[in-house]
């Protein structure tokens, strides 16, 4: 049976809607118009809510900008800003605490690599702190980063790994950032999503490893993705869904063709799709042309609003010179 595949809250209840025309019972959705972003908040209540969006209780909170595609110095400092204030609200309220960054994905396959491209733009701290004996600072915290691999070139599951490492150093947060699948191409880099329920890495590809969670590691687990990949068969049945919209809107209600494309069913739009993707295999991944610009335009986005978020002392002017 066809599964269309998304790792983002906000899709899993469009779908949700769609099908059944109402809300998801035990989820409340809040949507906000900022300055260049839209922001909704998809809040899992229960086990119910749960249950059907096949997600933990949580948050999950989403940014969509069109201008994450086409972010120039301007552009790449409101969304740090916006992402950073979002952040601050989910971060520990305390001027001791210890952050551990997490930048999963691999490093030599680029709609893989956002994660290892946000740590290299993080500002690590601990080893200054180790160095000179310091417990606090007014205007850093200890900060550690890792990026792990993955499990095909370490032979390590990264819940394993990261594991070791949170015994080891005791960060109170431990941030994970991963790219996501979207079943829609406009939301491919576009959108970013904030949770506070962890993540499961390889997600984005279909390759879904153990989570990092506060239940795997033991403290609480921030996870932040940006979708960068559409599997090909949700971007085929989303087309012929719209194709399908189109000529119903087109034809004559009540006539004969109208008729026929209003009983399409989803097992005969998915025949259609098996047949067109029969001759190349049914799990291409599809990407954008321009993915190397976009990827270190949104990992810096993302660890300035990290850095940001994390040490009281630092904004946007400070990111930029650090990064620059």
């Amino acid at each position: 049976m066809f599964e269309i595949r998304t790792d983002l809250a906000l899709e899993t209840r469009e779908m949700y809607k769609e099908n059944k025309q109402q809300e998801i019972p035990g989820v409340e959705v809040e949507k906000y118009e900022k300055d260049i972003a839209t922001i909704t908040y998809v809040k899992v209540l229960d086990e119910q809510g749960s249950q059907i969006m096949g997600k933990p209780k949580g948050v999950y909170i989403t940014i969509e900008s069109k201008s994450l595609k086409q972010a120039d110095s301007d552009i790449k400092d409101k969304m740090s800003k916006l992402l950073a204030e979002e952040l601050v609200q989910l971060v520990p309220k305390k001027k001791k605490f210890k952050t551990l960054v997490v930048g999963l994905g691999n490093w030599d396959i680029t709609p893989d690599a956002l994660g290892p491209q946000v740590i290299s733009k993080v500002f690590v701290t601990r080893h200054y702190f180790e160095a000179y004996g310091k417990i606090e600072d007014p205007t850093m915290r200890q900060v550690s980063a890792i990026a792990p691999g993955v499990m095909g070139t370490t032979g390590i599951e990264t819940v394993d790994i990261i594991k070791g490492i949170v015994e080891k150093t005791q960060p109170d947060l431990v941030i994970a950032v991963d790219a996501l699948a979207s079943r829609r191409m406009q939301r491919v880099y576009t959108t970013i999503q904030i949770s506070d329920t962890g993540i499961r890495p390889g997600g984005g590809v279909g390759n879904k490893r153990k989570e990092l969670s506060k239940e795997t590691l033991g403290v609480p687990v921030l996870a932040i993705g940006v979708p960068t990949v559409v599997d090909a068969a949700t971007l085929t049945n989303d087309t012929i869904k719209l194709v399908i919209e189109h000529l119903c809107e087109q034809s004559e209600k009540g006539s004969q063709f109208y008729n026929l494309l209003k009983e399409i069913s989803d097992e005969d739009k998915y025949a259609l799709i098996r047949d067109a993707l029969e001759p190349y295999g049914a799990n291409m991944i599809v990407t954008t042309k321009d993915i190397d610009t976009i990827i270190r335009n949104i990992s810096q986005i993302i660890a300035n609003a990290i850095n940001i978020a994390i040490h009281p002392g630092i904004d946007l002017k400070d990111v930029n010179r650090y990064l620059r």
